[in-house]
C-alpha cells in the first residue's frame, strides 16, 4: 500500500461524498479508490467510513484520522508548492477583485512596480465594493477592507491595519472653519458613503475610549467611494477614509485631517485566496508584493 495515495483517496472520498466522484476527481477508477480505502482500513485495523446505499459518513475514529491526514497532506502540498514556486517564474493571467477605493486611489502605489517586476504576468482587475464569490467568480485573489471577515473556506492574510480618519479639503475648511471638538461636526457638511438606502451613523472613537455617534449624509450620500473622494477634494464637506487611502493627499496638502484625536474605528486590509495548497506562483507573488507594500513605513498612520 502506498500510504500517501491511500490518504489522498480518503480525503477525496470525504470531500466528494462518493467513491465515483472521488475517482473522477483523482483521475482513477471506482474500484481503485475502493481498494485503497480497504487497504488503509486493514492497515489501521479500524473502520474509517460507514457505508450505506444513500451516503458515506466518517466513523468516530475516522473523523480523528481524517483530520490528522488532511493536516499532513496540506503540509506536504504546501511544501511542494513552495519548492515549485522557488523555481517557477510567475506567469499567466491573474484575475483579482479589489474595492473601488483601492482601484481608484491606491493602485498607482503598488501595481506598476508589480507588473514591472513580473513581466510575464497579466492582470484582469474587477473593482467592486460587494463581497464577490472568489471561487465561483473565477478570481485568483480578492483584496478587501473590513473590520473583520466572516468565516469561510478561503485563506485570509491580513496585510495592514489602520484607522478611518476624518478629512476635508483646504478650501472647505477655509470657508466653514476647522472643527475643534466632535460636537462642532453638527454644523458641518458630513459626506457619507452609503451603499444601501439606509444611513448608518458614524461611530467616532475619541480619547480615553469615548465613542460618539454622529449623523452624516444629510447633504450628500454616495454609493461609490471614488465619487465620495471626488466630492471631498471638491470641497463639499468632511468625510471618513482609511488613513492608507489618503496618506498621499495628506502629505501633499490636498486634504487635511480633521479632529486628529478622533477616528472612525480600525479597518484591516485582507488578501483572500483559495487554499494555500493550490496557490500558484503568480498569486503568491502578488500576495507577497501586497504584504511588502502595506507593511512599509508609509503604511498605516495613526
Amino acid at each position: 500500500m502506498d500510504h500517501f495515495v491511500a490518504l489522498r483517496a480518503l480525503r477525496a472520498i470525504v470531500d466528494a461524498g462518493s467513491f465515483t466522484a472521488a475517482a473522477e476527481r483523482l483521475g482513477t477508477t471506482h474500484s481503485a479508490i475502493s481498494r485503497q480505502l480497504r487497504q488503509l482500513e486493514e492497515h489501521l485495523q479500524v473502520r474509517l467510513l460507514d457505508r450505506n446505499s444513500r451516503r458515506l459518513s466518517l466513523t468516530e475514529a475516522g473523523r480523528d484520522y481524517h483530520r490528522e491526514a488532511v493536516a499532513l497532506l496540506d503540509r506536504l502540498d504546501a511544501a511542494d508548492d513552495r519548492a515549485r514556486a522557488g523555481q517557477a517564474q510567475p506567469s499567466g493571467r491573474l484575475r483579482i477583485s479589489v474595492p473601488q477605493v483601492v482601484a481608484s486611489q491606491e493602485l498607482p502605489h503598488w501595481l506598476p512596480s508589480f507588473l514591472q517586476r513580473y513581466p510575464q504576468v497579466a492582470l484582469d482587475l474587477s473593482a467592486d465594493d460587494q463581497l464577490v464569490d472568489v471561487v465561483g467568480g473565477g478570481f485568483d485573489l480578492a483584496l478587501r477592507i473590513a473590520p473583520a471577515l466572516p468565516d469561510s473556506q478561503l485563506v485570509a492574510r491580513e496585510l495592514a491595519r489602520c484607522p478611518r480618519i476624518l478629512v476635508a479639503a483646504p478650501a472647505y475648511l477655509a470657508r466653514q472653519g476647522l472643527p475643534r471638538q466632535v460636537a462642532d461636526l453638527q454644523r458641518h457638511a458630513l459626506l457619507a458613503f452609503s451603499p444601501t438606502a439606509a444611513t448608518v451613523p458614524w461611530q467616532l472613537h475619541g480619547p480615553k475610549g469615548v465613542i460618539a455617534a454622529v449623523e452624516a449624509g444629510q447633504r450628500l450620500r454616495v454609493d461609490a467611494t471614488p465619487a465620495l473622494y471626488a466630492a471631498t477634494l471638491a470641497g463639499l464637506g468632511i468625510t471618513l477614509f482609511t488613513a492608507l487611502t489618503v496618506q498621499e493627499d495628506l502629505r501633499s496638502g490636498r486634504l487635511i485631517r480633521v479632529l486628529p484625536h478622533w477616528h472612525g474605528g480600525p479597518r484591516c486590509y485582507f488578501a483572500l485566496y483559495p487554499h494555500a495548497r493550490a496557490l500558484a506562483p503568480k498569486v503568491r507573488a502578488l500576495v507577497d508584493h501586497l504584504a511588502a507594500h502595506y507593511a512599509a513605513p508609509s503604511g498605516a498612520a495613526e
